[in-house]
């Protein structure tokens, strides 16, 4: 098929993924297009998208308490500390710390994730589990944050830092996941040090403020051919000097004892914290994404009982299959049955 051929076979696909969660500045010549975005593509979507965040999230309010909305608003994120009793806590991480699951590991630079699905035979097996992730507040939490009702998709997740003679962890770099609203959460089951891979935030970044959206439009003119490939993907990278520019906060490093819940609006600047030395760190973490210009808060089938705990399972067998076909090969490479806290597999 000729190139021009194609582009007009695609050209109708391309259209439409206007009005969906695509985001790549490189995979999409329209998204990518600077002509298109500056005569304002780009910002039109952005203002679309968080104004019916905004209005998804007012309607979800009643989900959460008046403090937490007041701290999200105000930070992009919520901190909860002692989330269980203490007793209460010590038994679900004895629980899941000792429970050997179906594991799969990704390589990025010299760091190591590990996750392990929150699928049925697990949560059959650590009911204690179950009770967090359906209990009021990672229910509430990650629901008004994310301005959908929308069950995320939840992990064991280990980070181990700097287990591997690499370069530095791209996820050490600021950035925002995407141009619209979205959640991850995060209960963690070991204390986190601020210099061992602690999360960092930078508190407000989650507002679409006149100097965010000047930013956004200036860098969506060059996105497509930009050098960091994840920015060129739509992950906006940023350095603390353009922090300043858009009248940012320094970032905050959440270092915080177990038994720590924080959940927050990754359209905001985030990263990993830097390791200065080799490091584990284990927590229940979630995410939810969906597509951003929907007005309503649910029906979302993947959220049905049943179907919310296979997601990853499909998914990944799914990445498998596609690799094995003669496809992309996958990331998440298998690390057999094994422990959260066990050495890494994968080198």
């Amino acid at each position: 098929m000729s190139l021009p051929l194609k582009n007009i076979v695609l050209a109708p696909l391309w259209a439409l993924s206007l009005l969906t969660p695509a985001k790549s500045f490189r995979d999409n010549p329209l998204i990518g297009s600077a002509r298109l975005n500056a005569w304002g593509l780009h910002e039109r979507r952005l203002r679309a998208a968080h104004a019916l965040a905004a209005w998804r999230r007012a309607r979800l309010a009643p989900l959460v308490s008046p403090e937490d909305r007041a701290a999200f608003d105000r930070d992009g994120f919520v901190v909860k500390r002692d989330v269980l009793p203490a007793a209460v806590f010590e038994r679900l991480r004895e629980r899941v710390l000792a429970h050997r699951a179906p594991a799969r590991e990704m390589v990025q630079g010299d760091t190591i994730t590990r996750r392990i699905a929150l699928d049925r035979p697990f949560l059959d097996a650590l009911t204690e589990v179950r009770e967090v992730i359906a209990g009021p507040l990672w229910h509430g939490l990650t629901r008004y944050v994310g301005s959908f009702d929308q069950e995320p998709v939840s992990y064991v997740q280990t980070i181990l830092s700097q287990v591997r003679a690499a370069p530095p962890d791209p996820q050490t770099h600021l950035h925002a996941d995407t141009f619209h609203p979205t959640v991850k959460a995060w209960l963690f089951l070991t204390d986190v040090q601020a210099d061992a891979g602690a999360f960092c935030y930078v508190p407000g970044s989650h507002r679409l403020s006149p100097e965010r959206l000047a930013w956004e439009r200036e860098l969506s003119l060059v996105a497509a051919r930009h050098a960091d490939r994840y920015t060129s993907r739509g992950s906006f990278r940023i350095t603390r000097d353009g922090l300043a520019a858009l009248g940012l906060p320094e970032p905050r490093l959440f270092d915080v004892p177990a038994n720590t819940m924080v959940v927050a609006d990754t359209f905001g600047f985030h990263a990993r914290g830097p390791a200065v030395r080799p490091s584990v760190r284990i927590e229940l973490w979630g995410y939810g994404r969906r597509n951003p210009f929907l007005p309503w808060t649910g029906l979302d089938p993947l959220s049905w009982p049943g179907i919310a705990e296979a997601r990853t399972p499909v998914y990944w067998r799914a990445m498998d299959l596609r690799e094995r076909w003669g496809g992309k090969r996958s990331p998440w490479r298998d690390a057999g049955h094994i422990t959260p806290d066990a050495p890494p597999v994968l080198r």
